[in-house]
Order: C-alpha cells, then sequence, then structure tokens
C-alpha cells in the first residue's frame, strides 16, 4: 500500500497533476465512510446523502 501512495504522488509530481489530490483525497474518504457504517445504525442517514 505504501508503494502505491509513493508511485502515486511521484505521478503526480512529475506530471503536473495536483488537482487529482482533492479527487483521490474524497474517493478514499467516502470508501472508507462507506466501510465504516455498513451494517450500522448510522447507515440509513448516509445514505440520504446521496
Amino acid at each position: 500500500m505504501i508503494s502505491f501512495v509513493s508511485e502515486l504522488w511521484k505521478f503526480l509530481r512529475v506530471r503536473k497533476k495536483f488537482w487529482l489530490l482533492p479527487i483521490f483525497v474524497m474517493l478514499v474518504l467516502l470508501g472508507g465512510l462507506i466501510v465504516l457504517t455498513q451494517g450500522s445504525a448510522v447507515a440509513p442517514f448516509i445514505y440520504t446523502i446521496f
């Protein structure tokens, strides 16, 4: 996992694609939110957002 992150950072730095960084961060946060709330009492409230 660490090698993936380091290669992604190198790609963003070399190609000057820093605008992709917020997109990746939001995808990781939303994915983590979905995984953590799966099967909990908070899940119906999360699903109404989307």
